[in-house]
């Protein structure tokens, strides 16, 4: 393909106008303000504020398989919204919100005692709850305003479309029902009362409300979810359980079987337990062209589905904690692996997804996320995890149910994926609504020259050629072993020295202290931006060790390490933004990445200097690591800064800690059993997991210093 540069009359594929995406608009502070709130089970999820409410106009609201089913929800007694007195979650799909009347006519402040309780599960729920403290009986109005407004989750973020004259509206006392159909769309919005309103006003319910003092007014508030997708949802009984605790709640009995960890450091501790409760809430249990499986959906509120890229990593990172999601993404991903050419969704033979969606523009064929398959990095990951979950597991029956996937994976790769024929695998959108960067730096704006400028497409980014160098070998580990072909094991050996050769001649540059381009453009020229994508070289073990320490070096620099981690770009390029999405933030998952890279190469103390900054922002952040933080100096705003529009809780992020911890215990494992590397910090002391899957078996890992043990357990995993 001809090399071609965007320009403002010919927009970059991927960057939405009119109603698309922009880079500007995903780093928007979110305008339910810094403490919105969110239960999320499964695809489902409602943001709110901090009074339980959604404004209109804003990117609340409750949201299913990617359709804004309640776009305003905002509860008032005589006319005013309540006081916050407090509002936690309870669970992550539940939460509870104690309120207060504010100073009206004819009613003192705190008159009026209200609580909110609501929970996702199997549809919306939502109780109120008044309690009158005045002396003698009072009535006040009580307004639920509902709106719906049908929206896409690509409209939430960026502008969304007036459907208000195709909606209807069908309203009784006991149900508001908002109905909606478009081309071969369709979605409809129940809201159920238990008490029917005494009138109904336009989308308002209202409800006049006589309180004797002390008494107790409740009311119960359903939204039935529409089937749709193949999700499995998990069913709530009731509130007494939400409040309560549920019994045999399946979340929590998926946490008590994964492997715990104590440490004589408290944060890593509490962030690793943290971690383990949001993956638990992020996973997805999906029909799969059927077959039923479990995986992790990217992260809150944007991203929960099914991806390529941000599944494979995080299931990477928790093989620590079990292999369960690890063998849902190989699963998943190999059904859903492409069969065709098709320019709108960027589908080709052997692909692996990037992305799935299920809204109005999907499903209308506005958008290619049927799935999506615009991702350069996918189908190498895919490799990489079907390696690693069979390192843990000596799982052969698996890899060899799936060798015409992972065959097909490397015809993509040689075939598709190199598209010049170079040796290198290039991307560029064929789609009118393709990524035009197609890397884990997918925002527009996140593959740049130092001096700004745009490069021309189709681009070879660095990391991309490393996931191929270990791709290649470890399927030709796979080959030797289960698949049982040596003739193919000796050619990827070959090709993957020939990769290793080739990439380091063409993408090391001397100047500025010797570094790895982050790409190459359309015309083959080094792409000459300092970046983090370093990190991930040394993860796949792409770089030489004679020149390992220089880009250890470069990553720790001040320039690139803010002290909070590794940012995404360095400081002395143009382009360099604090908070530019990828641009200088410091991303946890990209760090932990590099962390394991150092760890490969023996840099163990600047490993470990990364791994302690991240636990330090864990523990600012109710030890859950968000999806960004800004690449603030930390000696300068001495407390970690997030990313404004920042997922949280973002799988990849909570996976970080995983890895994080892997790297300090140098836990591998290699020829059937666990081997044990440790260089734990002081800071951190001792590292003692119980409960390691592996090989089937249950295994029980130490470490202090650069001491340690692995011991088998008794039990069978």
């Amino acid at each position: 393909m001809a090399a071609v540069r965007p320009t403002p009359a010919d927009p970059m594929p991927g960057v939405f106008v009119a109603g698309r995406e922009t880079g500007d608009q995903r780093a928007m502070p979110p305008e339910l303000g810094p403490d919105s709130m969110a239960v999320l089970s499964g695809p489902t999820f409602m943001y709110s504020d901090r009074a339980g409410d959604v404004p209109p106009g804003g990117i609340g609201g409750l949201v299913h398989l990617d359709t804004r089913l309640i776009s305003g929800w905002v509860l008032t007694i005589n006319g005013n919204r309540l006081l916050v007195l407090r509002a936690e979650t309870i669970d992550h799909y539940s939460a509870q919100f104690i309120l207060t009347s504010p100073a009206l006519p004819g009613l003192p402040p705190d008159t009026v005692g209200v609580r909110r309780l609501r929970y996702v599960g199997q549809g919306f729920h939502e109780r109120i709850e008044l309690l009158s403290y005045k002396a003698e009986p009072c009535t006040v109005e009580l307004r639920l305003a509902v709106r719906a407004d049908f929206a896409d989750l690509f409209e939430i973020k960026s502008g969304v479309r007036d459907r208000s004259d195709s909606i209807l509206r069908q309203h009784t006392p006991d149900q508001l029902l908002f109905s909606y159909d478009h081309e071969d769309f369709s979605a409809w919005t129940s809201v159920r009362c238990s008490i029917p309103a005494d009138r109904v006003e336009g989308d308002d319910l209202v409800w006049q409300v006589t309180l004797d003092p002390r008494q107790q007014w409740q009311l119960d508030l359903r939204v039935p979810l529409p089937p749709g997708m193949g999700v499995v949802e998990t069913g709530r009984a009731d509130f007494a359980e939400v409040i309560h605790g549920r019994r045999n709640d399946p979340i929590r009995r998926w946490i008590e079987t994964r492997a715990k960890l104590r440490s004589d450091h408290p944060s890593l501790e509490q962030t690793i337990r943290q971690s383990r409760y949001d993956l638990a809430a992020l996973r997805l249990d999906l029909e799969v062209r059927g077959q039923r499986i479990m995986l992790p959906g990217a992260g809150l509120p944007w991203f929960l589905t099914l991806f390529g890229r941000d599944t494979l990593i995080t299931a990477y990172q928790t093989l620590t904690a079990g292999p369960m999601l690890a063998r849902g993404a190989l699963l998943a991903l190999a059904r859903l692996q492409g069969r065709r050419c098709d320019n709108f969704t960027d589908e080709e033979p052997g692909r692996i997804l990037h992305e799935v969606r299920s809204g109005e523009l999907t499903r209308t064929g506005r958008k290619p996320y049927t799935p999506y398959y615009g991702t350069a990095d996918a189908t190498q990951l895919w490799l990489i995890l079907l390696s690693e979950y069979w390192r843990w597991t000596g799982d052969d029956d698996l890899v060899r149910s799936l060798r015409d996937n992972a065959l097909a994976a490397l015809n993509w790769i040689d075939h598709f994926g190199d598209r010049d024929g170079d040796g290198y695998v290039e991307y560029a959108t064929r789609s009118p609504e393709g990524l035009g960067n197609q890397c884990w730096r997918d925002s527009p704006d996140g593959v740049r020259f130092s001096d700004g400028r745009i490069p021309v497409l189709p681009i070879a980014t660095c990391e991309i050629q490393g996931y191929t160098y270990d791709a290649k070998l470890r399927l030709a580990e796979l080959a030797d072993g289960p698949l049982a072909d040596p003739a193919l094991a000796t050619r990827l050996r070959a090709e993957a020295a020939g990769l290793y050769e080739r990439f380091n001649r063409d993408f090391w540059l001397d100047e500025r202290g010797g570094f790895y381009a982050v790409g190459l453009d359309g015309d083959k020229n080094p792409i000459d931006s300092k970046t983090s994508n370093m990190g991930h070289l040394l993860w796949s073990g792409i770089v030489p060790p004679e020149r390992a320490e220089r880009v250890v070096r470069q990553l720790m620099h001040p320039d690139m390490f803010s002290g909070w981690g590794i940012r995404t770009l360095s400081r002395e390029d143009r382009p360099f933004n604090a908070l530019g999405y990828h641009l200088g933030t410091v991303w946890p998952h990209d760090n932990s990445i590099a962390v394991l890279g150092m760890t490969r190469y023996g840099f163990r103390a600047e490993a470990n200097r990364v791994a302690l900054a991240l636990l330090d922002v864990a523990e600012q952040f109710d030890h859950r690591l968000p999806e960004a933080l800004s690449g603030y100096v930390r000696e300068r705003t001495l407390f970690a800064v997030p990313y404004p529009t920042a997922c949280s809780p973002q799988a990849w992020a909570a996976g970080a800690p995983l890895a994080l911890a892997r790297a300090m215990a140098g836990l591998n494992p290699v020829n059937g059993r666990l081997v044990l590397d440790p260089d734990i910090p002081p800071e951190v002391g001792r590292i003692h997991v119980d409960d390691v899957r592996a090989f089937g078996r249950l295994w029980e890992v130490e470490a202090v210093g650069r001491t340690g043990h692995v011991r088998l357990q008794d039990a069978p995993a």
